[in-house]
């Protein structure tokens, strides 16, 4: 699936790639420490948050997990 803005599309895979590898070879094998991730994906949601500015994407109410942010009490 591509990105919401066409130049992140290439971030947006390559965060994939490593996250899919980061969890199948070691989260899934009980070892959660560590984020070799967190980079690549804070570079791929600053490129998102851009192209939803200048795509102008009304966002406003709604809530995002985003990455190292706590889960809201009151939901599911």
């Amino acid at each position: 699936m591509n990105s919401v803005g066409e130049a992140c599309t290439d971030m947006k895979r390559e965060y994939d790639q490593c996250f899919n590898r980061w969890f199948a070879e070691k989260f899934l094998k009980g070892d959660g420490s560590g984020d070799p991730c967190s980079d690549l994906f804070k570079r791929y949601q600053q490129c998102v948050q851009k192209a939803i500015k200048e795509k102008e994407i009304p966002i406003e109410g709604l809530e995002f997990m985003g990455h190292g942010k706590e889960k809201p009490e009151n939901s599911s």
